[in-house]
């Protein structure tokens, strides 16, 4: 679409997907507040059902197709461009936390005092992006853009709030899962998970196996891959901010994890980037 050709920020009230940029997948985060009736599609190659009052939210660059509409179906869509994004993260923490539950839970369930909150997010956001004549437009932006992200992940927060303490009373496996997404930056031996558990490392290894057959170090291997990337991927930070950040004694010993976790150091994959 020409006219969305140069646009950072795009608002649509739609019943269709007529209206989305050709190059939405890739180039823009894509924000759908749905009002009326429902839409079906396939996330990482999982079936997804989204219905009135439910927020949906797809990262640039993962894989979304087969979207279908109900007949009744309306909604507010938000896109933002990944460049303006991804550099205006307020919090380190607070965006890999984001991210990694967005990968996951792909639609959000607000509360009704959060729905109005985030239309009028995306109208703020919207509304900046259009004052092109401000002499000051770029800063502007980007800091409408910090506000929007921060009251965001201020509603992603409640859910995620809300899944922990549903998740109290879960199995055991189902709580070091819950653990992990807390912990993983910054814990990533066995032991701390088991002691959190009050069972043996031996038996939380053994719990892992028969759930996914892959043991509890396993899981931290791949919770703390997946942050590792992202944290790369953010040239905001050096190498050295990133070991820190993960509570690594050296940034020797954070390029040796690194280089075992990736097969490449943190600076040869930056320069793959």
């Amino acid at each position: 679409m020409a006219a969305v050709e140069n646009q950072k920020v795009i608002l649509y009230k739609t019943a269709s997907t007529a209206q989305f940029p050709e190059d939405f997948q890739a180039r823009f985060h894509t924000h759908i507040y749905c009002q009326s009736g429902n839409v079906k599609f396939v996330f990482n190659g999982r079936q997804y059902h989204c219905k009135k009052g439910e927020f949906i939210f797809w990262l640039a660059g993962l894989d979304v197709s087969e979207i279908s509409f109900s007949e009744n179906f309306k909604a507010t869509l938000l896109f933002v461009d990944n460049n303006l994004l991804n550099a205006n993260f307020p919090s380190v923490n607070a965006s890999i936390d984001s991210i990694i539950h967005s990968k996951e839970n792909p639609i959000l369930h607000p509360e009704k005092k959060d729905k109005e909150k985030i239309l009028k997010n995306f109208q703020l956001l919207y509304d900046k992006s259009r004052e092109i004549n401000h002499r000051f437009y770029e800063e502007a932006l980007n800091l409408q853009m910090q506000l929007f992200l921060l009251e965001m992940w201020h509603i992603f927060a409640d859910e995620l709030d809300r899944r922990k303490r549903s998740l109290q009373s879960g199995t055991l496996y189902e709580r070091f899962m819950q653990l992990l997404q807390e912990h993983c930056m910054k814990e990533r031996e066995v032991r701390f998970y088991s002691d959190k558990l009050n069972i043996t490392a031996k038996y939380l290894n053994y719990i892992c196996r028969v759930n996914t057959r892959i043991t509890a170090s396993g899981w931290i291997q791949r919770y703390a891959k997946e942050r590792i990337i992202l944290l790369l991927q953010n040239k905001n930070l050096n190498i050295s901010e990133i070991a820190d950040e993960m509570e690594f004694s050296s940034r020797s010993f954070f390029t040796r994890y690194v280089k075992k976790l990736l097969g490449v150091s943190p600076k040869e994959y930056r320069e793959r980037l």
